[in-house]
């Protein structure tokens, strides 16, 4: 069980809040005022001008799709495959039927997740469910009712991103490996979407066994601060821009509301990655510093 200390210092309109737990690396997250980040960015980084096109708000890892916010073409990712198909992407744990679809990226971080915990004595980990196309997706919400399924269009499994894992042994809410999963996810960066203290907020009943990549450093901080995915987005609109420190990497994140073909700056010399909220924008990533 994972012990935190928590500090919240305020002054002078900067907000730090620093978490520190036992066995965990350690995360900071500064807010800054958003005149004086730029001012730094300014003064620190090159930077150049990067044109958005309206229709990368519905693209990328960080899009919140639920019964308000729908799933669009271009959402849907390019690289979704047939697991049993290919045998090299389905290592340390099993498919629960011969049509099970992912995405080819999240497929390979999800064995790089699962071979972790083998190394932690769990090897019993099974995929029941992943990529839906609209069809499929019909049939399971008329099966299973709004409570516990979302209607065609509106569910995560129709993106690619998201995938139903289960245990061999046992339900996934009694099993090691759910216990794993859920104290280890985020460093892999996947997320548990729907948790049992969030319902009223997701809409949707806990779901131990539903997993979405979201991406490294989104998860730890979502982690950290017991956000789902519509609390996170919420947060990131409200601060424009945070700066995180994660086990000595230091990641920049910043919201930009989108209309139409928009500019903003981008660093010339260090790695970012753009994506869209399914919204009214996109979040920014910018890695600063690497995790060490």
């Amino acid at each position: 069980m994972k012990k935190w200390g928590f500090l919240l210092l305020i002054c002078l309109g900067l907000t730090f809040v620093y978490i520190e737990p036992f066995f965990e690396p350690k995360v900071e997250i500064h807010h800054f005022d958003q005149f004086e980040n730029d001012k730094e960015d300014r003064g620190t980084t090159e930077e150049i001008q990067k044109e958005i096109a309206a229709e990368q708000i519905y693209q990328g890892n960080l899009l919140l799709v639920n019964s308000e916010y729908p799933v669009h073409q271009e959402s849907i990712r390019s690289d979704v495959v047939n697991l049993s198909a290919n045998y090299e992407l389905a290592q340390g744990y099993v498919l629960l039927g011969s049509d099970i679809y992912l995405s080819e990226y999240i497929a390979h971080k999800f064995s790089e997740m699962v071979a972790a915990a083998e190394k932690d004595g769990l090897q019993h980990f099974a995929i029941t469910s992943g990529f839906r196309d609209f069809e499929e997706q019909s049939v399971l919400y008329q099966d299973l009712g709004s409570a516990w399924a979302l209607p065609p269009g509106h569910s995560e499994h129709n993106l690619g991103l998201a995938l139903d894992v289960g245990s061999t042994q046992m339900k996934m809410g009694d099993a090691p490996e759910g216990k794993w999963i859920e104290e280890n996810a985020w460093k892999y960066g996947f997320i548990l979407r729907y948790p049992e203290d969030k319902t009223d907020i997701t809409g949707i009943q806990n779901e131990p066994w539903h997993i979405r990549y979201v991406g490294f450093p989104h998860s730890a901080i979502m982690k950290e601060m017991n956000f789902v995915l519509e609390e996170y987005m919420e947060y990131l609109k409200e601060e424009k821009t945070i700066s995180a420190r994660i086990n000595g990497g230091k990641y920049k994140i910043s919201y930009y509301p989108i209309t139409n073909n928009t500019t903003i700056n981008v660093p010339a010399n260090l790695r970012y990655e753009i994506s869209g909220n399914n919204i009214d924008g996109v979040i920014v990533t910018v890695y600063e510093t690497q995790e060490r």
